[in-house]
């Protein structure tokens, strides 16, 4: 766990899933570390959503299958409401579909309930940093609705760095130091690089590097 501290920063997590028994593990596992705080739990979609208006948390952590709105339809009309929340999704799905519409959609991470809740807490904390986060293991199936790989603009050598640093995980501000250019830099980095290759967010970003071997050009 973090030690708290003067600097530490609170992250505010909202739970949503239909299982008690997996709100209570949730709950007790991210009230253990220092730097997590859950204010609030829902048992269906729509209670995340009121939840959500009501708390305003930073994150939320919900399912994709529950009773009265399905995690796919909360998350957004949450994000219309609250544009700046994050949202982790925590699922049995390994559907093609909820994965993709969970990223298409604007999801912030999606993890499976198979996973290690160690990740779980880790994704939280990376996930409020402004990473994405997306397991490598369906990160594939991402691929399958992205663009192939003969349709793949070609990137500078300072491009390629930027994305192949996104996709270990690295924020914005540790890019910035690991290549000597300034946090302003990478943001703009990161923003064209997204516009050139058609994805919408950082998930695809990295599920793109994973899967392609980008053409470089000389600087």
């Amino acid at each position: 766990m973090l030690p708290r501290t003067e600097t530490t920063q609170q992250i505010n997590v909202l739970i949503a899933d239909d299982h008690p028994l997996v709100r209570g593990g949730l709950r007790t596992a991210l009230s253990g570390a220092p730097d997590i705080c859950v204010v609030g739990e829902s048992s269906d979609g729509q209670g995340a959503e009121e939840q959500a208006v009501l708390l305003n948390p930073d994150i939320l952590i919900m399912d994709i299958y529950m009773p009265n709105r399905d995690g796919l339809e909360a998350m957004v009309r949450i994000k219309k409401k609250l544009p700046g929340i994050k949202v982790i999704f925590l699922t049995v799905s390994e559907h093609e579909n909820d994965l993709m519409q969970a990223i298409r959609f604007g999801a912030d991470g999606y993890l499976l309930k198979k996973c290690d809740i160690t990740e779980v807490v880790g994704a939280v904390r990376r996930v409020a940093s402004g990473e994405a986060v997306l397991s490598p293991r369906i990160a594939s199936r991402v691929m399958k609705e992205l663009r192939e790989t003969s349709e793949v603009p070609s990137l500078s050598a300072r491009e390629q760095q930027v994305m192949d640093l996104l996709t270990e995980g690295l924020t914005n501000a540790e890019i910035a130091v690991r290549l000597t250019i300034s946090a302003g830099t990478v943001n703009t980095y990161v923003y064209r690089l997204l516009q050139k290759l058609h994805l919408k967010n950082r998930a695809e970003a990295i599920a793109f590097t994973i899967q392609h071997r980008t053409r470089r050009e000389p600087y």
